[in-house]
């Protein structure tokens, strides 16, 4: 049996991670989860599978949850979150938080020797270089959640690394992938919130349709496979059957299918290298869907995934600034203070007015960080 600590409880990718252990109890074992301000649905948690461990954003929240639950360890903030990620009795942390606060709690469950199921694309689009040098330190598996990283992991189950030419990133195109570049100036937020594939948290949902979630997720393909910017494309594909592909040398392509259900990734990464059923998961019927299709992408039309590509190859903090930049202009477009194009103009700001530092120490990427949020706010302020 496996014991797993759970970094976003709450969230999609944690709802779904539950549901995985709920339908295997005799291979999976919750220890711990953090549930940031959901104090009610953290309760029904609590009484279902009876963590020993838990950890809420505010003091006043884990004050009421310790009193509830007095056989349950509740702690708040920061510190709760690396106790979570570290907690002794597990042997697998899920990241599946949003942001790059799911930084550090992953660095510290690495040293205490966890494997590592990363749903959280900020902590290799920040820090790639630091987290993938202390997981080889430690010897502990980063083992990818993302459907698409999860599908070149399995298409890579086998082969060699130098055999691989390139990986292909499969992309839906969001909410507005039927729309043309002038029709997105006055597109709301309820309309980005309506994906046509995937049920997904509000932030990566509008990451997808101004297509920065591809672009994170070609930053952290390139930190978890090893290969440079150049080998790493990014193509169209509106149904989400096919996840990602692998090219090798000799022409031949491996890819791997399914019915879009994020469970099959994040299961694969708790049982690997092994399976498990997976039984409610709609059977993929291809004579059914009929045919599929592709289109190269246009990255005028798709600016953020171009800024992505610029700040990978940049490289250095310029990374973590483009995703802090990010994060901000994305809350800001959900309390209805940006444009939805304004999105990409801040984050385009913010990259510009920036000077990045090469291979930089975590707490000079932590520095970045919190000055590409406070120049996002100055700007927010000007306008």
């Amino acid at each position: 049996m496996k014991t797993i600590s759970l970094l976003g409880a709450t969230g999609s990718i944690g709802i779904q991670t539950l549901d995985i252990i709920r339908q295997h109890p005799d291979s999976f074992r919750l220890s711990a989860f953090s549930a940031g301000r959901n104090e009610r649905v953290a309760e029904k948690m609590i009484a279902e599978f009876n963590p020993a461990l838990v950890s809420v954003l505010e003091k006043d929240t884990a004050d009421r949850l310790q009193s509830n639950f007095p056989h349950v360890k509740v702690l708040y903030g920061k510190k709760g979150l690396e106790a979570v990620a570290v907690h002794a009795e597990a042997d697998t942390l899920v990241n599946a938080v949003i942001g790059s606060v799911g930084l550090e709690p992953t660095l510290k469950a690495i040293e205490a020797g966890k494997n590592i199921a990363i749903a959280n694309k900020e902590t290799l689009v920040t820090a790639g270089h630091i987290v993938t040098a202390a997981a080889k330190r430690a010897g502990v598996h980063l083992l990818p959640v993302d459907s698409e990283h999860s599908a070149i992991f399995q298409s890579l189950q086998g082969e060699q690394e130098k055999n691989i030419s390139r990986l292909i990133l499969t992309a839906s195109g969001g909410s507005f992938r039927d729309k043309k570049r002038e029709e997105l100036k006055q597109v709301t937020v309820e309309e980005t919130l309506n994906h046509p594939n995937w049920s997904m948290g509000a932030k990566i949902t509008v990451d997808s349709a101004t297509m920065m979630n591809k672009g994170l997720e070609v930053i952290e393909a390139h930190w978890l496979f090893n290969l440079p910017y150049d080998q790493i494309d990014v193509l169209l594909h509106r149904e989400s059957i096919i996840h990602s592909m692998v090219e090798f040398l000799d022409r031949s392509v491996m890819a791997q299918l399914g019915s879009p259900d994020m469970r099959v990734p994040i299961q694969y990464a708790l049982t690997w290298p092994d399976r498990l059923p997976l039984p409610d998961t709609k059977v993929l019927n291809l004579a059914e869907i009929g045919q599929l299709h592709f289109q190269e992408v246009d990255f005028e039309r798709y600016r953020m995934l171009y800024l992505a590509y610029e700040a990978g190859r940049t490289g250095g903090t310029m990374p973590a600034v483009m995703n802090a930049a990010n994060e901000e202009a994305v809350a800001a477009f959900l309390d209805r203070k940006l444009s939805f194009l304004q999105i990409e103009e801040m984050v385009e700001r913010v990259m510009e007015h920036h000077s990045p530092v090469p291979s930089p120490e975590l707490g000079t990427i932590l520095e970045a960080d919190a000055q590409a949020r406070a120049t996002v706010r100055s700007f927010l302020f000007r306008t």
